[in-house]
């Protein structure tokens, strides 16, 4: 059984809102008073949930409550959830910047915190200076520091400042530093917050395989809190999610970066418009149901990177001989814009249909995309003169994961449309039975 190094029992953080340090002698005196009698706390009885978007009608705030949980000796544990949902807060209970209001927390070994840009540095000292600094800080002696020193400043990639004021930094260097000295001093446990964010691209690559050395190589735990769900993905086996103050799941971080994404995006698989006056599309022609699959026609919130992936929509034409085309466009869960596809190939929008219901689908290849979240629009339009008929942004969207299979290859496409891949996928068109 592995060694428990980090233990979360029933810890709840409160803050008061508004000014800092602004608080009445009258409640000092009623928590002296319940104090001395032996007595609760009674502002703690009192607070709202921790809801950034909504209105305070109190003075007190739980930022966490009522938070369990542990982690092992080298397991790597993602901490997801949205912009004030407590994490950051989690991390500094965690680092001990600050301690609960309830619960306790017992941490087996040494911690090295990276929570924001200038953690643990002193801006008027050199990068050299706070190298060895922040290794005493860990209790290390100067021959352990110096051992680690040049490891450190290769891995920073910033030699030419290291003895100048760390003040005199890019945010970019500090962070570079910063996590350089926090991998590299060997503590037992590492917590990382979202601040690599502001690191560049090639340099977070290269700290998350530091990171997964420390967890696998090293036998070192990592606590780790991004917004970037492949990141979470591939570097931790668990994550927790955290929504407004409390842990809403604890698990597998394939399932937990699922459900996250399902309360974030709002996964849809399937959208109709039945027994609705506003259905998309005009006197020629409207949309019905919307849904995306795998091969076999069953739903599911995330399909693998092996797996084809079938969108399909169900309309009704009106008019007799009316020419047209479907399309799709995907997009990814920041909103670039990876993938367009018509029918055109087909010739479709010369072969005049009849009025009834249709179905058209679409297939997306296996080991074609990607992992991550991704969302599709769908439209269907004519040609001589161009008419956009219908056009739903956000139809149907699911999530992506890699099934770690290294045998498949990637990134088949036929051709480009202004700088989007427009690859030549297989769809088919019917017109449905029904009267």
């Amino acid at each position: 059984m592995s060694e428990i190094v980090i233990q979360v029992e029933n810890v709840s953080k409160q803050y008061r809102l508004g000014q800092v340090g602004r608080r009445s002698l009258s409640q000092d005196v009623n928590r002296w008073w319940h104090t001395v009698r032996g007595k609760e706390n009674p502002y703690l009885k009192i607070g709202q949930e921790n809801d950034r978007t909504s209105k305070s009608n109190g003075d007190y705030v739980w930022v966490l409550r009522d938070i369990n949980f542990q982690v092992n000796h080298g397991e790597v544990l993602g901490v997801i959830g949205r912009n004030g949902a407590g994490k950051s807060t989690l991390l500094k209970l965690l680092s001990k910047v600050t301690s609960p209001t309830e619960g306790q927390i017992k941490i087996k070994g040494r911690i090295a915190s990276l929570l924001e840009v200038g953690t643990g540095f002193h801006p008027e000292l050199s990068g050299r200076d706070n190298i060895f600094l922040n290794g005493a800080i860990l209790g290390m002696n100067r021959k352990e520091i110096a051992s680690k020193f040049d490891a450190i400043v290769d891995f920073a990639g910033v030699e030419k400042y290291i003895d100048t004021p760390v003040k005199r930094y890019s945010s970019g260097m500090y962070v570079r530093l910063a996590f350089a000295v926090a991998a590299h001093l060997e503590p037992d446990i590492l917590i990382v917050d979202e601040v690599l964010a502001v690191g560049d691209a090639e340099f977070q690559k290269k700290c998350l395989g530091k990171m997964k050395d420390v967890s696998e190589k090293e036998g070192r735990t990592v606590l780790f809190v991004s917004h970037n769900m492949d990141s979470i993905s591939r570097l931790c086996k668990k994550v927790i999610v955290l929504e407004k103050g409390q842990i809403t799941f604890n698990g597998n971080s394939n399932e937990g970066v699922s459900y996250y994404l399902k309360g974030e995006n709002g996964i849809t698989k399937f959208k109709d418009w039945y027994g609705t006056t506003s259905k998309p599309g005009n006197e020629n022609i409207s949309l019905l149901e919307v849904k995306v699959t795998n091969a076999k026609g069953d739903f599911s919130d995330y399909f693998y990177t092996t797996e084809a992936i079938i969108i399909t929509m169900k309309y009704q034409i009106f008019r007799k001989g009316f020419e047209y085309t479907h399309g799709f466009n995907l997009y990814n869960e920041k909103g670039v814009h990876i993938l367009s596809s018509h029918d055109t190939e087909k010739a479709i929008k010369n072969t005049p249909a009849d009025d009834g219901f249709y179905e058209a689908s679409v297939t997306i290849p296996a080991n074609f995309l990607s992992e991550g979240y991704h969302y599709a629009s769908i439209a269907i339009m004519s040609y001589d003169p161009y008419i956009v008929h219908l056009h739903e942004l956000e139809a149907v969207s699911f999530l992506v994961k890699d099934a770690f299979v290294t045998t498949s290859a990637r990134g088949v496409y036929g051709g480009f449309y202004p700088g989007v891949v427009r690859p030549l996928l297989e769809w088919e068109s019917n017109k449905l039975n029904i009267t």
